[in-house]
């Protein structure tokens, strides 16, 4: 059972559809009017029924005040990692310091190399996505007087200048499954992000102890990495749902939970009534679990 005791956030996931491209906006909008924390979009630069993720996360910013925008997850093989520091960073400082880099190695590799990526296996799609977070934190790193210099296997930057720095500290989530991939986000990253639906029974416990022993030899604290879930079609009772989240946040440690879907009263559904029963519902199993532990230490005393 593990609980790293994150506030708990709560976000859509909405489909980046160019048929009608008013729609994601206002489905993003809906989502904060509802009270979720965030908005997300899948990444599929070489998708002709898709928009452009970067340029929808700027305009749904401009169309709202308060929910964060991410990218869920960010197709790093069609996206420079220097210039894709500068554009999160100019969005931060443009929106308050509302976003959040949700980033993957790339799949889809045909697609990739039809639009002018390049194919990497397995192995050399992880060690370029280690090169670009190096990439990306230095582009951010403006205490830094130094052009900024990586002369990576799969990406290199000889003395580029550093900045802008973002609003605030972006967090950055990695859509990862393999060992080495959870490894590496353990040692670089500040969450991950798998599908819920991609997992298989017993999955999330058994990488969460290879992200906590990772971290632990970076000399990070695990609760540092958050664990950012996508989750599946929405069960049809809401009390379901609640039940579902809470066990997923005392028992894996999932802080923050993405809904999957386009429909407008799932949105309300998630954001009125099962985010604020499963914050109430954690919160109270926690305060419990606070008082069991201190009640033997005040008879000690």
């Amino acid at each position: 059972m593990t609980d790293y005791g994150h506030d708990l956030a709560f976000g859509s996931f909405i489909t980046p559809s160019s048929a009608d491209p008013r729609e994601p906006v206002r489905l993003a909008r809906l989502s904060e009017e509802v009270g979720l924390d965030l908005a997300t979009f899948q990444d599929h630069p070489y998708q002709p029924a898709f928009l452009d993720t970067w340029t929808l996360l700027t305009w749904v910013a401009a169309a709202t005040s308060r929910i964060t925008v991410a990218p869920d997850v960010l197709n790093l093989p069609l996206r420079p990692p220097a210039v894709l520091a500068r554009a999160a960073a100019s969005l931060d400082r443009l929106s308050g310091g509302r976003v959040a880099l949700g980033i993957g190695a790339g799949a889809f590799w045909d697609a990739i190399e039809a639009m002018g990526g390049t194919r990497l296996t397995p192995g050399e799609s992880v060690d370029a996505l280690s090169e670009a977070l190096d990439v990306v934190r230095g582009i951010w790193d403006t205490t830094e007087r130094r052009g900024l210099r990586i002369e990576g296997e799969h990406h290199r930057v000889v003395g580029a200048k550093r900045g802008p720095a973002p609003a605030h500290d972006i967090p950055v989530w990695v859509g990862a499954y393999g060992p080495r991939m959870l490894r590496l986000l353990a040692q670089k990253a500040d969450g991950w992000l798998p599908s819920l639906p991609r997992l298989e029974p017993g999955y999330l416990a058994r990488a969460n102890a290879v992200i906590d022993e990772a971290a632990l030899a970076a000399g990070r604290e695990p609760a540092a990495i958050r664990r950012v879930l996508n989750l599946g079609a929405p069960p049809a009772a809401t009390a379901e749902w609640v039940d579902q989240l809470v066990r997923l946040a005392l028992e894996d440690g999932a802080g923050t939970f993405i809904a999957t879907g386009d429909d407008p009263d799932a949105i309300r559904r998630f954001g009125q009534e099962v985010a604020p029963a499963v914050r109430e519902a954690v919160a109270a199993e926690r305060a419990r679990g606070a008082a069991a532990t201190a009640w033997p230490r005040a008879a000690e005393a």
